[in-house]
């Protein structure tokens, strides 16, 4: 049977679509991938400092499982979980004084992975054994309250940096830090990509729409009106400047910047103080499906940090809406979640708008670039004297001329 002459020929129909693939380069974090060895070359933030106590705490960072603790002298340890004698999970390990012991056989491990006893081995293990008998752990620090290990080759271990924005404080200020995913807008683990955020950072025109006109005002009006933006690049951050013309004839400049390797300098959307930038977050990819952030900012009381948070109907929290009003007012994380845990960059259809996305992947791929010729990524600093990093982001109300 033919089809009819007169019938119209449907198309663009999804029919025979090809599956959308992702850009392994920039979303794949596990070791010995492009963008694994790019992030393993700088300090993360993995916990708060109180997830570092006598009780092991698992962790997983950049498709690793470890295990964190803080030994009986307050020194803190992260360590490959699996007991190097027999396998065993050091997750059950008893942390003493010097360390953390394996339930099993009790081979007692410091904060560096040397063993420092084998219980069950004449002379508690005779110590050229026990030189050789080492438990893969990785170097970490403590700062801003937060836990920062570095995971890559040793050689190349940067200094932690040091931030102004965390340094430099008013008076009556001190430094909060949060590690419930504050900017993410759902729970503390958003189980998609770690790029979907990072590329969040650098589109203002999302705030309009899907934080004003869409959802309803989930910040303030005045992010609801329209801005004129224009994008840059530095030497660690793609910056963005909106500029909002409001009813009253006052303008609102804003700037936000997204940083290396992971960084969130983005203003408190509901203006806060005004002026310089109040916080900063670190984007931890957990692995190619899942990440957190850690944030620590400059408050005066308390809780400060929390009530930045968004909601989504512009009342309730997250948390405590039903699935009905997540899909009625959907916020950062049902768009980014919904994206799929990958998001399928060859579906994409990028658009003026979009120019701060495209800014940002040539930012990390020129990372990339450097880090296959052998050089150190921008950012990655050896001299402990090197000064804080300074970042230009802020809000201003700027009165009518």
């Amino acid at each position: 049977m033919t089809r009819p002459a007169a019938q119209a020929l449907d198309t663009g129909t999804a029919y025979g679509r090809q599956p959308g693939v992702h850009d392994p380069l920039l979303t794949e974090v596990g070791p010995g991938k492009p963008m694994g060895e790019l992030l393993r070359r700088y300090w993360h933030p993995i916990g708060l400092a109180a997830d570092a106590s006598g009780t092991p705490r698992q962790v997983r960072v950049l498709g690793e499982d470890l295990i964190l603790f803080r030994d009986g002298t307050g020194r803190p340890g992260l360590v490959y979980p699996h007991c190097m004698h027999r396998g065993a999970s050091l997750y059950y390990g008893k942390v003493e004084e010097r360390g953390i012991r394996c339930c099993y056989h009790g081979w007692l491990f410091d904060v560096q992975g040397h063993c420092v006893e084998q219980p069950c081995e004449p002379e508690m293990g005779l110590a050229r054994a026990r030189e050789r008998a080492r438990q893969p752990w990785y170097p970490v620090e403590e700062r801003y309250g937060l836990i920062w290990a570095y995971m890559g080759p040793p050689e190349k271990k940067p200094v932690l940096p040091r931030y102004e924005c965390l340094e430099v404080l008013d008076e009556g200020e001190f430094v909060e830090t949060d590690d419930a995913s504050i900017g993410g807008g759902g729970p503390p683990v958003i189980p998609c990509n770690w790029l979907q955020h990072y590329e969040n950072l650098v589109d203002p025109f999302h705030v309009v729409v899907l934080h004003s006109s869409f959802s309803g005002v989930q910040f303030v009006p005045e992010m609801a009106v329209m801005p004129q933006v224009e994008w840059d690049t530095t030497e660690l951050t793609v910056r963005v400047t909106s500029r909002r013309q409001l009813p009253d004839g006052r303008m609102f400049r804003r700037i936000a910047e997204a940083g290396l390797p992971t960084l969130r300098i983005i203003p408190n959307p509901k203006f806060g103080r005004g002026g310089r930038v109040e916080s900063l977050g670190w984007v931890l990819p957990i692995d190619d499906g899942s990440f957190r952030i850690y944030v620590a900012g400059r408050v005066r009381e308390k809780g400060d940090l929390q009530r930045m948070r968004s909601r989504p109907d512009g009342k309730r929290l997250w948390e405590d809406m039903a699935e009905a009003d997540h899909q009625q007012y959907p916020g950062d994380y049902e768009a980014m979640v919904s994206q799929g845990v990958v998001a399928r960059h060859s579906e994409e259809h990028l658009a003026t708008t979009d120019r701060g996305i495209v800014m940002l992947r040539r930012l990390l791929k020129k990372q990339l670039d450097i880090l296959q010729e052998g050089g150190d990524p921008a950012g990655v600093f050896f001299d402990p004297a090197t000064p804080p990093i300074a970042f230009s982001s802020g809000n201003w109300m700027e009165q009518a001329a």
